[in-house]
């Protein structure tokens, strides 16, 4: 992440993950979802920021419900995925795959991200070295699917694949001991897993939480970036050199029942 790029991550609700996003060279600050009100104001004014925009991933309640009372407070500008339709409020900018958007001096590229639901997207910022992945990908999980066959989140956590090891995550919700528990049970030989979930202990023992990630870590740990691991592929009763979509598939339907 470039040193310049500021970063403030918090709670909302009980599990979601408020961030904010500045380039301090003009002030633009940038909300990613607004599932809560009340703590995105309290950290603009904790840090004195003024919000100029809220980058919506996907049109679901826990991440739209506090935009009316941002947007009333702040006056920010609202992009929406335009596949979203009518279901974010008060829309101002809506985009698509291959749209760039600009905060200030910092660009994100939009991608869309399907399979957690239809209108997801994903605002990668390349020279800042972040990516803002909603509930697509979390740390050492991804998103549940609920209006696609999983295939299509598969191909949706394909795009991550490019990006640097560096590259830091940010994830809509702190799911990470749950997810860490599933991932040992498919997964239990990967000391770097075992590593990982000892870290999210002693966080959450310490208030903290593992939001950001890194694509690095997540690729050592995450079993739904590793189902062409032939580890994996046996966890699921498959034969090793199956083929990593069908191994993720299982993976997925098998964290539905977990």
């Amino acid at each position: 992440m470039a040193a310049e790029t500021e970063i403030r991550t918090f709670l909302c609700r009980s599990d979601n993950i408020g961030v904010l996003i500045r380039d301090p060279a003009t002030g633009a600050c940038a909300a990613i979802d607004v599932p809560e009100a009340g703590p995105v104001l309290k950290a603009l004014d904790e840090t004195g920021w003024r919000l100029t925009d809220i980058l919506v991933t996907h049109r679901h309640g826990d991440h739209v419900e506090g935009i009316p009372a941002v947007k009333q407070a702040t006056g920010a500008r609202v992009v929406a995925p335009a596949k979203a339709g009518d279901a974010v409020p008060q829309v101002d900018v809506t985009v698509r795959e291959g749209d760039t958007v600009a905060i200030g001096r910092l660009e994100a590229q939009v991608w869309e991200t399907p399979g957690h639901c239809a209108d997801h997207v994903t605002y990668w910022f390349a020279e800042a070295g972040l990516v803002c992945a909603g509930d697509t990908l979390f740390t050492l999980g991804c998103g549940r699917v609920m209006e696609s066959p999983p295939e299509t989140l598969y191909r949706s956590l394909r795009r991550f694949d490019d990006l640097p090891d560096a590259t830091q995550v940010f994830s809509g919700h702190d799911y990470v001991l749950s997810n860490a528990r599933f991932a040992l049970a498919a997964d239990p030989d990967n000391p770097d897993l075992k590593a990982r979930f000892a870290e999210a202990e002693r966080a959450k023992a310490e208030g903290r939480f593992l939001i950001p990630s890194t694509m690095g870590a997540e690729r050592a740990t995450n079993p739904f970036l590793r189902s062409g691991q032939p580890a994996l592929a046996r966890s699921v009763d498959l034969p090793p050199e199956s083929d990593p979509e069908a191994v993720f598939v299982a993976l997925r339907a098998w964290k539905n029942r977990f």
